[in-house]
This record gives structure tokens, C-alpha cells and sequence, in this order.
């Protein structure tokens, strides 16, 4: 037997292996309540692995030196560095999941509950539903198709005797550095048309009319007065486009040209050209969801990996402390973990729905309101009575006949009569006999051990908002009552509801509070100019959730958008930096300008806002042991092929790139400790 034919029977081994995690992970998902796409689960060894993920989760990619250096990038930090790849998983329907075979079983178990979380969010977070232009469960996303049509099309264009291979790869090197220069808020389209009022005129016919020098008799014979009036003031006054463009790659392969180095000038674009640019921006729009939800993707498949592996016990007996292993090393990452934080927001929202519904009831209460609650109301008796009934807490085939004392809402009768009959072994799968409503107050949050301070850690701001907008404040007689009412599953539906909606801007935005902030100990630092070092800057809560936005707003790269396309009458591009307090790295900005010139084929500037210090200013900081107070100027920086200048532009040429309410000094790689 070959080498080759052995590691696939291996493969084959362990899949046939894990066939019955697969089948029972999907039929768990489905009770609690996730709609997943179908997933293709694949054996891979180490290098596939490292391939997978260089090729960002496809099999194939298009030609291109930057998947070999992300190869050998991930082969270092698995080598060096500690970490290893245990699965990746592609936004696709059907999705494909890729397994490392070097995994333990529990760990197997794990990443594919894991898998099945990432894969119900592909499937209902509508920002993934922008690339499709519906929501995503309405279409076939097939983008391993898409990704492989790229690859085979760019491919033949390497191997065409008439394209230089070279130029193809520079050309997709200048298209990437714009990849992520499209506007992650709309629907994705194939082409976009910019209004213009006026037609462009030729280039290089009025280039050589003012070379020619005629006089204004000879062109009034030769050119109708139209003509003339529009060569004089071709555009003048207009901004093309109208309003700032946030997609640069759409622009420049509307009006793009390519730089003819032997005639240097501007030149169109020969056909294969657009088609790369189609290609790339095609593939930007696909892979801008997956940026935009890191914290929340990666934090919900840690979740519903949690709830199945630990509280269903989806992990055996024998399996589990591997498996707890594997899940501290995971979320203890260092740095800023989206694991962590997204696991620990998504945890954060069900306690606070889940907290807020029992306070709603208990503020209904006779004789108990927003200002007398605490004094009221003993909430350890209050956690005893939220607590699961023991039948539906411990399930076991020695108490299956006490479940057939619950509520018909939590316990799925069917499953319950196959489990009499030994069809079922509730032994190893008690979520088997339940529905999602007796899953959902099996795990009701407040109660477990983690989280029974919650509901008494009310601030009493919260409780006067709530208390204040309520109608029928005196429903209930006694405590108890009011907690008969209580809807357990109130939790699990907010999560799902704000999983269809949200990014991480909009999540973190909305639910990075003070009292999240003060229990997860964040806390923001910065540079400090005045001591060379970095320091605590603060604990608030805005001052975290500023900083922490900074780092996702835009993909946590600068915001750029096109603001003409005729600047100054040239057909030069102008392109703006939105600033936000943060300066661009001017060294990057140079080196991105010469690029996108060679996908304008004339000049390009660029507006920004630079923070300048003054060295007397600095050392006078420094003695005061305070941080000086930089100036805001206006910088335009212009490439003409030949060289990159750097002017000062009036402030009212910049003021308008100048946001409102931010002002970071700083921004380290990582904001958060």
C-alpha cells in the first residue's frame, strides 16, 4: 500500500469515526434552536491544514505569492509559537468544514459543535446575506465555486503567451491594497454607475490642442462653439462623484486607466485587467462579513460549543477534561480575544434579558416597587424558585418516568416513549427527550453557579427605568406568582435575535456597558509621549468602547473614499482620509498612493489630518511630567509617477474629513490588555 492510499484510508477511518458526533452535533443544534447550513466535514493532515487556512478555508485560490507567505506564517506559529489550527470552517451553503486529524476525539466533538454555531450564523447574520443580495438563507452562497472560477480565470491569464505573468501578479498587488476600500454597508453589485453631468473629453486630443498652440480663430473654424465652451470648463465646478465614494475599487475600475510606461501616459485598461479588478473586489465584498463579525461569530460558536460540550454534556465523562483544557487554553488567550470577549458579551445580553423579564414580573408585584425592591424581595429565595425542576436537571434512564410529570412544553413525548423502549440512550443524550423550551429552562442562566449574583447586582438606575414604564404595575399578589410567569426562554430569543442584525461596531456599540466593563476588568492604555511608555489611561466605559471601536470600525483600517475624479480639472483622483484622531502611517500612505496610480494611469492625491508636536512643546511636557497638546493640520500628498510631495493645505480644505467626538492620541495594536 502507498503512502498516499494509507493516509487516506486513514482519513476515512476517522471520518467513518466521527459520523455519530456529526449526526447527533446537528440534531442538538437543531433543539436549541440554531438553523445551520448543511456542513461537508473533511479529514485533513497538518499541511493541509496550514494550507486551508493561508487559502482563508477554500481549496483553491487564485495565483499569488501572498498565500505562500500566510503558509508559512501559520507553519511558524503552530512550530514556534504554541498554537495550533484545530478546525476552520467556510461561510458556504452547503459549508465545508476542514478537521484536523491529529485531534483527540474530544476535541473532534468540540469543533464541531463549534463548526455548527459558526455555521447557523453564516446562515442568519444578514450582513452575510449583503454579498448574496438577499438574506443568506434565501440563496446558495457558492462561493467555493466563485473562488475556484477566479483562480482557473486568473490562471489562464498567467499562462498566456501575450500577458507578461509578472504584470498580472503586480496588478493584483495594486488591486489588494484597496481591498478593503468598498463599502461594507451595502449590498454587493457586480458594477456601480456614478452619475456624471458631463462627458469626459479625450485626454490627450486636449493635451495636444494646448501643445499646438492654435489660436481661438483657427479652433473657431475647425471646432463647433459646444466643443469649445466644454474644453474650456470641462467640469469646472463639478465633484465627480457628487458625494464621497466609499468604494475606491469600484471607482477606479469605472474610470481607472492603466500608466503606459513607454508613452507615459494614461492608457485604458485591457480587458483582463478589469476582469482582476472584478475579481478582487468580488472577493473583498465576500470575505467583508466575515471581518465585520469576528467578536460575534467567534463568540457564538464558543457559546453553543459551551452549552452543547459542558451543559449537555455533549462531552463524555472520559472526554471532559480534555476537553476543559482545550477550552481555557482557547479562551485565555492573550490580547484582545474574540473568543472571550465575544463569548463573554453574548453571555453578558441573555443574563441582562434574562434578569430584566424576572424584575419586570417582580415589579408587578403588590406592594413592591423600584425604590423598595431590594428591601423586599430575598433574591436567594428567588434563585431557588428559578431554579430547573430536578426531574428536567438530572436525566437519567432511572428517571425518565418523572419527566412524564412535567410540562408537556418542555418534554418532547415521542422521544420520551423511545427512550422508554430503549431506543434512546438518555444516559448519554438526555437533551434527546426535551424540546427547545425544556432545554431552554434546563440552562436558564441566573441560576448557574457563575452568574447567581447577577440579578441582585442591579444598579438602582436600571431599576427606576424599568419600574417607570410599567403599565400594570399590580398584577400579583405574592413573589411566587410572579415568578409562575416567567419566560425562560427569553434569554436564548434576544440572542437570536440580535444575531441576525448586528456587527461587531453595531454589537459592541450597544452592549459594552459600565457594568460589563467594571466585571470583565477592562480598561484602555496609551502612549504616553511625555514618559516614552505606556500607561492606564482609564476604566470608563466610553473611553473602552471608543478605543475598542476604533479597531473595528472599517475593518480597523483607515477610512478612505473618493471625493473626485477630476480634481482640479485634471482627471487626477482626490482621495480623503476620514480622520478620527488617528494619523494615517504617512511611510503606508506613500507607498498605497504609487499603487492605486497605476490603477488611475494619472495623478492621485490624498486629504488628510496629521497630529504635529512641537519639540520645544515636548521637551516642556516632559519636565511638567504631562502630555503635550499636538496641533491638527491639513496635509495633501500627491504621486505623479515620478515622485510623492507633501504640502499643507488650508485647514477649510480638511474640516470636513474631521470627526466630531473622537480623539485618540494613540492606537497600539491591541487597545485592550
Amino acid at each position: 500500500m502507498t503512502n498516499a492510499n494509507a493516509d487516506r484510508f486513514h482519513k476515512q477511518a476517522i471520518a467513518g469515526e466521527l459520523e455519530p458526533a456529526v449526526t447527533d452535533a446537528r440534531e442538538l443544534a437543531l433543539k436549541l434552536g440554531l438553523e445551520p447550513y448543511p456542513v461537508n466535514y473533511w479529514i485533513v493532515d497538518y499541511d493541509e491544514m496550514n494550507e486551508l487556512i493561508a487559502y482563508g478555508g477554500f481549496q483553491s485560490r487564485y495565483p499569488h505569492w501572498r498565500w505562500g507567505m500566510q503558509y508559512d506564517r501559520q507553519q511558524k506559529q503552530g512550530q514556534y509559537g504554541g498554537g495550533k489550527a484545530f478546525e476552520i470552517v467556510n461561510n458556504d451553503n452547503p459549508a465545508h468544514a476542514f478537521l484536523q486529524e491529529s485531534n483527540t476525539l474530544a476535541d473532534q466533538k468540540a469543533v464541531i459543535t463549534h463548526v455548527e454555531a459558526h455555521s447557523d450564523f453564516f446562515a442568519n447574520n444578514e450582513w452575510f446575506g449583503l454579498f448574496t443580495g438577499d438574506s443568506s438563507d434565501a440563496a446558495q452562497v457558492n462561493a467555493a465555486a466563485m473562488l475556484e472560477r477566479h483562480a482557473d480565470a486568473i490562471g489562464e491569464y498567467m499562462a498566456d503567451p501575450e500577458i507578461d505573468r509578472a504584470d498580472v501578479e503586480k496588478w493584483i498587488d495594486n488591486a489588494l491594497v484597496l481591498e478593503d476600500t468598498i463599502d461594507q454597508h451595502a449590498v454587493f453589485a457586480r458594477r456601480l454607475e456614478f452619475e456624471r453631468e458631463h462627458e469626459e473629453l479625450d485626454d490627450d486630443l486636449a493635451e495636444k490642442l494646448d501643445e499646438l498652440g492654435l489660436s481661438d480663430e483657427v479652433k473657431a473654424e475647425v471646432f463647433d462653439d459646444e466643443w469649445l465652451e466644454k474644453l474650456e470648463d470641462d467640469g469646472a465646478g463639478e465633484t465627480f462623484p457628487a458625494e464621497p465614494q466609499p468604494d475606491v475599487l469600484a471607482f477606479v475600475r469605472e474610470y481607472g486607466k492603466q500608466y503606459d510606461r513607454e508613452s507615459e501616459k494614461a492608457a485604458d485598461m485591457e480587458p483582463w485587467q478589469r476582469d482582476v479588478l472584478d475579481m478582487m473586489r468580488a472577493e473583498a465584498y465576500y470575505f467583508a462579513a466575515q471581518k465585520m463579525t469576528k467578536i460575534m461569530n467567534e463568540g457564538w460558536a464558543a457559546y453553543w460549543e459551551s452549552t452543547m460540550m459542558t451543559d449537555e454534556r455533549f462531552a463524555g465523562d472520559d472526554e471532559f477534561l480534555n476537553y476543559a483544557d482545550h477550552m481555557a487554553k482557547v479562551l485565555a488567550s492573550p490580547g484582545l480575544n474574540p473568543y472571550s470577549l465575544g463569548m463573554a458579551l453574548w453571555e453578558y445580553v441573555e443574563n441582562t434579558t434574562n434578569r430584566r423579564e424576572v424584575l419586570e414580573r417582580l415589579l408587578r408585584v403588590d406592594g413592591i416597587s423600584w425604590r423598595n425592591l431590594e428591601e423586599a424581595v430575598d433574591f436567594d429565595s428567588v434563585l431557588e424558585q428559578l431554579e430547573p425542576p430536578a426531574a428536567l436537571d438530572s436525566i437519567s434512564s432511572e428517571s425518565l418516568e418523572a419527566l412524564a410529570d412535567l410540562s408537556d412544553e418542555w418534554v418532547d413525548e415521542e422521544a420520551l416513549d423511545a427512550a422508554r423502549a430503549g431506543d434512546i440512550d438518555v444516559d448519554r443524550h438526555p437533551w434527546k427527550v426535551l424540546t427547545h423550551a425544556g432545554l431552554a429552562r434546563r440552562h436558564y442562566s441566573l441560576v448557574k453557579p457563575q452568574n447567581r449574583g447577577f440579578l441582585s447586582r442591579v444598579s438602582q438606575n436600571e431599576l427606576e427605568q424599568i419600574g417607570r414604564y410599567l403599565f400594570d404595575d399590580a398584577r400579583y399578589e405574592t413573589v411566587e406568582q410572579a415568578l409562575e410567569d416567567v419566560e425562560y426562554s427569553a434569554g436564548w430569543n434576544r440572542l437570536f435575535e440580535l444575531r441576525e442584525s448586528h456587527n461587531d461596531v453595531t454589537f459592541l456599540d450597544a452592549f459594552l456597558t459600565q457594568e460589563f466593563i467594571t466585571e470583565n476588568d477592562y480598561f484602555t492604555y496609551e502612549y504616553s509621549r511625555a514618559t516614552g511608555q505606556y500607561h492606564v489611561s482609564s476604566v470608563d466605559a466610553e473611553d473602552v468602547k471608543k478605543k475598542l471601536l476604533l479597531q473595528f470600525t472599517n475593518f480597523g483600517k483607515p477610512t478612505i473614499a473618493v471625493y473626485d475624479g477630476n480634481y482640479n480639472n485634471a482627471n487626477e483622483l482626490l482621495l480623503g482620509h476620514e480622520y478620527n484622531g488617528v494619523m494615517l502611517d504617512l511611510g503606508q500612505a506613500k507607498a498605497t498612493l504609487e499603487r492605486v496610480f497605476e490603477l488611475w494611469g494619472r495623478p492621485v492625491n490624498l486629504l488628510t489630518i496629521v497630529k504635529e508636536v512641537d519639540d520645544h512643546d515636548l521637551e516642556v511636557a516632559k519636565r511638567r511630567s504631562r502630555e503635550p497638546s499636538p496641533s491638527e493640520r491639513g496635509k495633501r500628498m500627491r504621486y505623479d509617477g515620478d515622485r510623492v510631495t507633501v504640502e499643507d493645505v488650508p485647514w477649510e480644505e480638511v474640516e470636513h474629513l474631521a470627526a466630531d467626538d473622537v480623539d485618540y492620541d494613540t492606537k497600539p495594536e491591541e487597545w485592550l490588555a
